[in-house]
Protein backbone atom coordinates (compact mmCIF):
# COMPACT_ATOMS: atom_id res chain seq x y z
CA UNK A 1 0.00 0.00 0.00
CA UNK A 2 1.09 3.22 -0.91
CA UNK A 3 2.88 5.24 2.12
CA UNK A 4 -0.16 7.80 3.45
CA UNK A 5 2.41 10.87 2.92
CA UNK A 6 3.35 9.83 -1.19
CA UNK A 7 1.06 12.13 -2.65
CA UNK A 8 2.34 15.74 -1.06
CA UNK A 9 1.75 19.28 -2.18
CA UNK A 10 4.70 18.68 -4.39
CA UNK A 11 3.40 15.86 -5.80
CA UNK A 12 0.55 17.45 -6.84
CA UNK A 13 1.97 20.91 -8.23
CA UNK A 14 4.05 18.55 -10.17
CA UNK A 15 1.66 16.24 -11.73
CA UNK A 16 -0.15 19.53 -12.86
CA UNK A 17 3.05 20.01 -14.88
CA UNK A 18 3.23 16.93 -16.52
CA UNK A 19 1.22 16.22 -20.08
CA UNK A 20 -2.37 15.33 -19.33
CA UNK A 21 -3.62 11.85 -20.38
CA UNK A 22 -6.42 12.77 -21.21
CA UNK A 23 -8.93 10.10 -22.67
CA UNK A 24 -7.19 7.23 -22.38
CA UNK A 25 -6.94 7.26 -18.57
CA UNK A 26 -10.47 8.44 -17.97
CA UNK A 27 -11.76 5.37 -19.73
CA UNK A 28 -9.96 3.22 -17.31
CA UNK A 29 -13.05 4.12 -14.80
CA UNK A 30 -16.14 4.62 -17.96
CA UNK A 31 -18.34 2.63 -17.85
CA UNK A 32 -18.69 0.14 -20.67
CA UNK A 33 -20.43 0.49 -23.12
CA UNK A 34 -21.05 4.04 -22.40
CA UNK A 35 -24.02 5.10 -24.65
CA UNK A 36 -23.34 8.60 -26.63
CA UNK A 37 -20.11 8.39 -26.18
CA UNK A 38 -17.71 10.52 -28.47
CA UNK A 39 -13.81 11.33 -28.17
CA UNK A 40 -13.99 14.91 -28.75
CA UNK A 41 -15.86 17.41 -27.30
CA UNK A 42 -18.74 19.19 -29.30
CA UNK A 43 -18.06 22.17 -30.59
CA UNK A 44 -21.39 23.44 -29.50
CA UNK A 45 -21.73 22.08 -26.74
CA UNK A 46 -25.66 22.14 -25.38
CA UNK A 47 -24.52 22.63 -21.71
CA UNK A 48 -20.75 23.61 -20.36
CA UNK A 49 -20.29 23.08 -16.64
CA UNK A 50 -16.81 23.31 -14.66
CA UNK A 51 -16.03 21.48 -11.70
CA UNK A 52 -13.35 21.57 -8.84
CA UNK A 53 -10.93 19.48 -8.11
CA UNK A 54 -10.04 20.41 -4.75
CA UNK A 55 -6.92 19.32 -2.42
CA UNK A 56 -5.98 20.31 1.07
CA UNK A 57 -4.81 18.22 3.96
CA UNK A 58 -6.62 16.47 6.54
CA UNK A 59 -4.10 14.27 9.36
CA UNK A 60 -0.95 14.31 7.10
CA UNK A 61 -2.26 13.18 4.01
CA UNK A 62 -4.36 15.35 0.66
CA UNK A 63 -7.73 14.54 -0.08
CA UNK A 64 -10.32 16.24 -1.78
CA UNK A 65 -14.12 16.55 -1.29
CA UNK A 66 -17.15 15.07 -3.39
CA UNK A 67 -20.12 15.47 -2.45
CA UNK A 68 -23.90 13.38 -2.36
CA UNK A 69 -26.29 14.80 -4.30
CA UNK A 70 -30.05 15.20 -2.54
CA UNK A 71 -32.90 13.55 -4.47
CA UNK A 72 -34.14 17.45 -5.40
CA UNK A 73 -31.48 18.27 -8.25
CA UNK A 74 -32.32 18.06 -11.19
CA UNK A 75 -29.39 15.94 -12.59
CA UNK A 76 -27.84 13.08 -11.40
CA UNK A 77 -29.72 12.45 -8.38
CA UNK A 78 -27.99 11.04 -5.22
CA UNK A 79 -24.94 9.86 -7.04
CA UNK A 80 -21.40 11.66 -6.29
CA UNK A 81 -20.08 14.36 -7.55
CA UNK A 82 -17.45 16.99 -7.64
CA UNK A 83 -18.12 20.10 -6.49
CA UNK A 84 -19.46 22.38 -9.66
CA UNK A 85 -22.06 22.79 -11.99
CA UNK A 86 -23.77 24.97 -15.26
CA UNK A 87 -21.61 28.00 -16.47
CA UNK A 88 -23.49 31.18 -16.01
CA UNK A 89 -23.61 34.33 -18.09
CA UNK A 90 -21.90 36.20 -15.11
CA UNK A 91 -18.84 34.05 -14.81
CA UNK A 92 -16.13 35.54 -16.49
CA UNK A 93 -14.38 32.09 -17.83
CA UNK A 94 -14.73 28.46 -16.49
CA UNK A 95 -12.20 28.50 -13.70
CA UNK A 96 -14.81 31.47 -12.50
CA UNK A 97 -17.74 28.76 -12.90
CA UNK A 98 -16.22 25.75 -10.57
CA UNK A 99 -15.01 28.37 -8.27
CA UNK A 100 -18.16 30.04 -7.89
CA UNK A 101 -20.11 26.50 -7.94
CA UNK A 102 -17.85 25.49 -5.34
CA UNK A 103 -18.78 27.96 -3.26
CA UNK A 104 -22.25 28.08 -3.62
CA UNK A 105 -22.24 24.22 -2.55
CA UNK A 106 -20.23 23.66 0.05
CA UNK A 107 -19.45 26.88 1.28
CA UNK A 108 -15.27 27.28 -0.12
CA UNK A 109 -13.87 30.65 -0.78
CA UNK A 110 -12.47 31.49 -3.49
CA UNK A 111 -9.85 33.12 -1.81
CA UNK A 112 -8.63 30.28 -0.36
CA UNK A 113 -8.01 28.49 -3.65
CA UNK A 114 -4.79 28.03 -5.71
CA UNK A 115 -5.86 27.27 -9.03
CA UNK A 116 -3.19 25.08 -10.51
CA UNK A 117 -4.67 24.32 -13.81
CA UNK A 118 -7.11 22.28 -16.16
CA UNK A 119 -7.87 18.41 -16.09
CA UNK A 120 -9.00 17.27 -19.48
CA UNK A 121 -12.34 18.39 -20.61
CA UNK A 122 -15.43 15.28 -20.85
CA UNK A 123 -18.36 15.08 -22.25
CA UNK A 124 -21.35 13.36 -20.55
CA UNK A 125 -23.77 12.27 -22.97
CA UNK A 126 -26.80 11.37 -20.72
CA UNK A 127 -27.09 15.53 -19.32
CA UNK A 128 -25.57 16.83 -22.80
CA UNK A 129 -23.17 18.13 -20.51
CA UNK A 130 -19.38 19.48 -21.73
CA UNK A 131 -17.59 19.42 -17.80
CA UNK A 132 -14.38 21.40 -17.80
CA UNK A 133 -12.39 19.86 -14.22
CA UNK A 134 -10.00 22.09 -12.49
CA UNK A 135 -7.35 21.21 -9.80
CA UNK A 136 -7.34 23.84 -6.85
CA UNK A 137 -4.85 23.66 -3.80
CA UNK A 138 -5.13 24.82 -0.14
CA UNK A 139 -2.71 24.69 2.53
CA UNK A 140 -5.64 24.11 5.23
CA UNK A 141 -8.98 21.92 5.86
CA UNK A 142 -12.48 23.63 5.39
CA UNK A 143 -15.48 23.22 7.77
CA UNK A 144 -17.88 22.88 4.62
CA UNK A 145 -21.42 24.75 4.58
CA UNK A 146 -23.48 22.28 2.06
CA UNK A 147 -26.09 23.54 0.36
CA UNK A 148 -28.81 21.36 2.02
CA UNK A 149 -31.06 21.38 -1.57
CA UNK A 150 -28.47 20.61 -3.59
CA UNK A 151 -25.99 18.34 -1.05
CA UNK A 152 -26.51 16.06 1.11
CA UNK A 153 -23.38 15.49 2.75
CA UNK A 154 -19.52 15.63 2.18
CA UNK A 155 -17.09 12.76 1.97
CA UNK A 156 -13.27 13.01 1.49
CA UNK A 157 -11.14 10.65 -1.08
CA UNK A 158 -7.56 10.22 -0.31
CA UNK A 159 -5.32 10.92 -2.62
CA UNK A 160 -3.33 8.39 -1.46
CA UNK A 161 -6.41 5.76 -1.87
CA UNK A 162 -7.08 6.87 -5.51
CA UNK A 163 -3.63 5.57 -6.07
CA UNK A 164 -4.78 2.07 -4.31
CA UNK A 165 -5.92 -0.39 -6.82
CA UNK A 166 -7.66 -1.86 -4.07
CA UNK A 167 -10.29 1.27 -3.64
CA UNK A 168 -11.58 0.57 -7.30
CA UNK A 169 -14.05 -1.68 -8.14
CA UNK A 170 -16.37 -3.34 -10.83
CA UNK A 171 -20.17 -4.14 -10.52
CA UNK A 172 -22.39 -5.55 -13.41
CA UNK A 173 -25.42 -3.89 -14.47
CA UNK A 174 -28.16 -4.96 -16.44
CA UNK A 175 -30.55 -2.68 -18.34
CA UNK A 176 -33.02 -3.12 -21.06
CA UNK A 177 -31.68 -6.42 -21.87
CA UNK A 178 -28.10 -4.86 -22.26
CA UNK A 179 -25.33 -6.18 -20.11
CA UNK A 180 -23.01 -2.58 -18.75
CA UNK A 181 -19.83 -3.21 -16.81
CA UNK A 182 -19.19 -0.14 -14.16
CA UNK A 183 -16.13 0.60 -12.53
CA UNK A 184 -16.46 2.50 -9.14
CA UNK A 185 -13.99 3.83 -6.35
CA UNK A 186 -14.32 3.15 -2.70
CA UNK A 187 -14.86 6.62 -0.83
CA UNK A 188 -16.45 6.26 2.56
CA UNK A 189 -18.72 4.03 2.19
CA UNK A 190 -19.94 5.53 -1.29
CA UNK A 191 -19.67 4.23 -4.95
CA UNK A 192 -18.00 6.83 -7.17
CA UNK A 193 -18.82 5.99 -10.95
CA UNK A 194 -19.39 7.72 -14.39
CA UNK A 195 -18.30 11.34 -15.10
CA UNK A 196 -17.03 11.78 -11.28
CA UNK A 197 -14.60 8.42 -11.51
CA UNK A 198 -13.30 9.28 -14.98
CA UNK A 199 -11.90 12.73 -13.87
CA UNK A 200 -10.62 11.38 -10.63
CA UNK A 201 -9.05 8.33 -12.87
CA UNK A 202 -7.13 10.82 -15.00
CA UNK A 203 -5.94 13.33 -11.81
CA UNK A 204 -4.53 10.16 -10.62
CA UNK A 205 -2.67 8.91 -13.70
CA UNK A 206 -1.40 12.23 -13.38
CA UNK A 207 -0.07 11.63 -9.15
CA UNK A 208 0.81 8.14 -10.25
CA UNK A 209 3.31 9.12 -12.64
CA UNK A 210 4.64 11.49 -10.43
CA UNK A 211 5.18 8.93 -7.31
CA UNK A 212 5.39 6.53 -9.34
CA UNK A 213 8.05 7.59 -12.23
CA UNK A 214 8.43 4.46 -14.86
CA UNK A 215 11.95 3.73 -14.76
CA UNK A 216 14.78 4.53 -17.82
Amino acid sequence: MADRSSVTPQVVRAALRLPLPGRPAQLTMAVRPRPGDRADIPESCPNVGAVLVLVYPVDGRLVTPLTVRTEQVELHRGQVSLPGGAREAADHDLVDTALREAGEEVGVSRADVEVLGPLSPLYIPVSSFCVYPFVGLTPHSFQFRADPNEVARVVEASLDQLLEPSMQGLERHERDGQTFEVPFYRVSGQKVWGATAMILAEFAALLGAVVNPQSP
